[in-house]
């Protein structure tokens, strides 16, 4: 299981490289890696067949006894296989699918790692990583639902809204289930059922899971997502539709049917639930015209005749499940895939448009027909034994009296619309006379991923009994102890039978009578489409948002910094009220250097509040805050000197970057009076704040953390600066979340330049270029220019010297990408945006990615070798120019390679404008930059 997750994690590593050099063509060696893949789960075979599971644990989050478990039972061997299985057909359909031209790097990649995400879901061993993977495909989808064209982005919001609120009931669920048991494993949790039966919060779980399961598996009232993704392309569809995304809800109600399969209210809950999806799912598969958004609806129904057959929960019931996700992956991946071909051939997917396609593409109407009979349950094909089981199972539902007859109605009422429409896609679209005589059937390559999934549907049907041993062995580890039916095409003469055989005269009947049913269905007045009710409720929640934002659009700083500074000077008072007496403060220990501080600060606090120039307010701030950072230093804090000094070093040349676009004087200054209430505000807010320090700093001894890490910080882990230490060691998963964080925001702003445009400060219309600041003072060009030559090769070394010392002195990751992020900066500043050096064109994304893999890298690292993740190897050092070199060492590189990704995407937005000879008047307002300064 590792081993296929390492290849095809490995696989969408390798996509840029094999698309960079193969194009489209790259889908052909990912879909060798996926029949790779197949390989390698079905060479333990043997071993589940034999009523065995292959295992695997490794220490991931000792504290919460929470790991890293991986299981290869037999359901999780049938969908494994489905998985892997259909995929290798996608990408070896996506090559002649996708235009000659046409960008794919991101459509491989999303397509690999979906794959990723749903073999680590149904591999999951314990509930959390469950969760996991669960939320990994949901990003996965909306990306993949996203990117197909401007339009798609609502429907890819829709489907993640739904599907993510769905996966915070499922994290409800886990959380639930781990505090009321004590435990995270899955296998536990299921071998054990009548400890959460028997516990208050049973039901709150298995309402939990439903809403789930509901979501993502598209049932009413949340199917509404499903049709309204069919905007992504056609190869993303069929896997989305056929064996990945929905077919997780399916999993997970499968794998806990041991706990609540006996359980009245879980029966008719998925019973009448599922059932009820799937005559709704087929009743307005039936009104389209669309042959894509018929399939859609159609995925709905079968997905609700799944988990109707589910709810039953008795082991032939359970059988019939799996048989049936298979038949349906097999025939709903045939029909996406053809459909696709049509559309690209005829250059429709409207029924009403197309005629006698049989006469031109005789091998695409073939497969389509044999599709099509599978999913209307006709012999010889596959559906027709998974159908058949299906109303075996229902027949003996058994919980109460009402309910199997119930069931049988439902279903056969559904799978009566199922065979109606689908013999109206083989008829509408292949019978009759040829409308296009021009078309021809398309390349062998295009058609042989469809022809491959349908034969398997033909042969599998008369050998069923082949599939027999597998779907035996996923019912028993579905349901432990149960007696599961034998798997056959033909079982004699049986009240199943008869069913299939009045499915099957029904749908002739509705197809036959198709205009009149046609205009019987198009007639029915229905309620608002669940995707219009929700777009009106996600429409309200948005101006709910802007009501409640509303006071803070304001471009006046006073306007949005009004309400902290009062909330702070009410705290601090209702705070002094509470606490009432203080513990004594120690003697003051103010060195000679504090005072000659203190004064200067407010000299140059006052400058700020009168400055006039926009140039002069950006120099006092920074002053102020190198007197801060000396007073740091005096103090004996010289990696929190060292951190704000730089800190400040960059946001002066982020000003200037800014500033070369804003006017020399700042708006309203010396024409606006001062006011008295801001002024008194500020100086009650400054006293509450000198109160505080007072009354709740130096009072209370060192904590018992602090005094652990202070006395264990170098002998564990050989590092002298004990920040340095906590940051990559102690809690370098949170350095880890908070570098992810600075990826997002780094992300945002290159989307952020990409999407208003390229133009270089100081192209037309910008000022940069003639050496001037807005309206202000020039300036010299050629002196930043000199410096930034002579400075640069002395900033990088300065930069790799902080860095190889960090782990014993004052410096680190975070510390050493400041200072080379401060030479790219100044590289921007001095070029106009052009910078000559290797320093001042960093590009963001290698960086970001190569620092979030890197840290990842040393992360999972880790976990191979046993130890939890992000646990520093200590016997693993080397010696780099006297500086000691470990995989601590390689992750705070990770965090360099973040942090300077961020910085060079930061100024090489505000390095650009949008020039005015694209459109923009020169003297138009311009929106908000990055830093929220509105320019002129």
């Amino acid at each position: 299981m590792i081993a296929v997750l390492a290849l095809l994690t490995g696989l969408a590593a390798a996509v840029p490289l094999l698309t960079r050099s193969l194009g489209r063509d790259a889908g052909y060696p990912l879909a060798v890696g996926y029949l790779i893949g197949c390989g390698l789960l079905a060479s333990r075979l043997p071993v589940v067949l034999d009523n065995g599971a292959v295992s695997v644990s490794v220490r991931w989050l000792p504290s919460l006894d929470i790991a890293f478990a991986l299981r290869l039972d037999g359901l999780a061997m049938v969908f494994g296989l489905l998985v892997l299985g259909v995929g290798a057909l996608i990408m070896m359909y996506c090559p002649r699918y996708l235009a000659p031209h046409r960008p794919c790097t991101a459509l491989y990649t999303l397509l690999t790692l979906f794959t990723v995400a749903m073999l680590g879901l149904v591999f999951a061993a314990d509930t959390v990583l469950l969760f996991l993977f669960w939320e990994l495909t949901t990003v996965c989808s909306f990306f993949l639902i996203g990117q197909a064209s401007p339009a798609a982005a609502r429907p890819a919001t829709r489907a993640l809204l739904i599907t993510a609120g769905g996966g915070l009931a499922l994290l409800a669920a886990v959380v639930v289930m781990v505090v009321a048991l004590g435990t995270s494993d899955l296998t536990t949790i299921l071998a054990y059922p009548d400890r959460l039966l028997g516990s208050p919060v049973a039901w709150v779980v298995g309402g939990l899971l439903i809403v789930a399961a509901f979501t993502k598996s598209a049932q009413f009232p949340f199917h509404f997502w499903l049709p309204s993704a069919m905007v992504a392309i056609t190869p993303v569809s069929a896997y989305l539709h056929a064996a990945t995304m929905v077919k997780a809800g399916i999993y997970l109600l499968i794998r806990f049917s041991p706990i609540y399969a006996e359980q009245v209210a879980w029966t008719i809950v998925l019973v009448l639930g599922g059932l009820g999806t799937a005559l709704a799912g087929a009743f307005l598969a039936l009104r389209q015209h669309d042959l894509k958004a018929m399939l859609a609806y159609s995925t709905v129904s079968q997905l609700g005749l799944l988990v109707g057959v589910i709810g039953v929960g008795t082991p032939a019931a359970l059988a019939a499940a799996v048989l049936h996700t298979v038949a349906h992956a097999l025939f709903k991946a045939t029909l996406f895939m053809l459909v696709g071909i049509i559309d690209r051939e005829a250059g429709s997917r409207d029924i009403r448009q197309l005629s006698g396609l049989r006469h031109v593409m005789p091998v695409t109407a073939t497969l389509t027909g044999l599709a099509a009979m599978s999913m209307a349950g006709l012999p010889p094909l596959l559906g027709f034994v998974s159908k058949e089981a299906i109303f075996d199972a229902l027949i003996k539902t058994g919980v109460d009296p009402w309910l199997s007859p119930s069931a049988e109605v439902l279903a056969v009422s559904a799978s009566a619309l199922t065979f109606a429409y689908g013999a109206r896609i083989v008829y509408e679209t292949f019978a009759g006379p040829p409308r296009q005589p021009e078309l021809y059937e398309p390349a062998w390559t295009f058609l042989t991923p469809a022809a491959i999934a349908a034969l398997l549907s033909l042969l599998l049907g008369p050998a069923a009994a082949l599939l027999g041993p597998l779907i035996d062995q996923a019912t028993e580890d579905a349901s432990p102890g149960g007696d599961p039916p034998y798997v056959a095409f033909w079982h004699g003469f049986t009240p199943a039978l008869a069913l299939s055989a009045l499915t099957v005269l029904a749908g002739t009947a509705l197809f036959i009578a198709r205009s009149r049913v046609d205009q019987l269905v198009q007639s029915v007045r229905l309620p608002p489409a669940g995707a219009v009710t929700f777009d009106r409720c996600y429409g309200a929640l948005l101006r709910l948002g802007g009501i409640v934002g509303r006071p803070t659009r304001y471009d006046s700083p006073a306007a949005h910094l009004f309400r902290p500074v009062l909330l702070l000077v009410l705290l601090g008072g209702a705070g002094s009220a509470a606490l009432g007496s203080m513990p004594p403060w120690p003697a003051a220990a103010a060195a000679a250097g504090d005072w000659p501080l203190l004064v200067l600060l407010a000299v140059a606090l006052a400058g700020i509040v009168l400055a006039r120039s926009a140039l002069a307010a950006v120099g006092l701030l920074s002053l102020v805050g190198l007197m801060v950072a000396t007073w740091f230093l005096l103090a004996g804090a010289p990696d929190v000197a060292l951190t704000l000094m730089l800190v400040e070093v960059l946001t002066a040349v982020v000003a200037m970057l800014v500033l070369r676009r804003l006017p020399a004087r700042l708006p309203g200054a010396g024409r606006q009076p001062v006011s008295f209430f801001a002024a008194a505000l500020a100086v009650a807010a400054g006293a509450v704040a000198v109160a505080a320090t007072v009354g709740l700093t130096g009072r209370r001894d060192l904590s018992a953390p602090a005094v652990y890490i202070l006395r264990t910080a170098e002998p564990a882990t050989g590092g002298g600066n004990v920040v340095n230490v906590i940051l990559v060691e102690f809690r370098a998963f949170d350095t880890l979340g908070e570098a992810t964080v600075l990826v997002a925001v780094a992300l945002g702003l290159i989307g952020l330049f990409r999407t208003t445009g390229r133009g270089v400060v100081g192209g037309p219309g910008g000022t940069a270029g003639r050496g001037r600041t807005g309206s202000g003072p020039a300036i010299p060009d050629p002196v930043l220019r000199f410096a930034h030559r002579l400075l640069t090769p002395v900033m990088l070394v300065v930069s790799a010297w902080l860095f190889l010392r960090g782990h014993d002195e004052p410096g680190g990751g975070f510390v050493a990408a400041l200072v080379a992020g401060i030479a790219a900066g100044l590289g921007q500043l001095a070029y106009a945006g052009h910078p000559p050096t290797a320093a001042g064109r960093l590009r963001p994304r290698p960086l970001l990615a190569a620092g979030l893999l890197t840290c990842l890298g040393i992360g999972l690292s880790a976990l191979l070798a046993g130890e939890p993740f992000l646990t520093p190897s200590p016997g693993l050092k080397l010696s780099v120019l006297g500086f000691a070199v470990s995989p601590v060492t390689v992750f705070d590189l990770g965090v360099y390679l973040m942090v300077l990704g961020l910085i060079a995407a930061a100024v090489r937005r505000l390095g650009t404008v949008v020039p005015s000879d694209a459109g923009v008047p020169s003297d138009a307002p311009v929106p908000p930059d990055a830093a929220g300064v509105r320019a002129p």
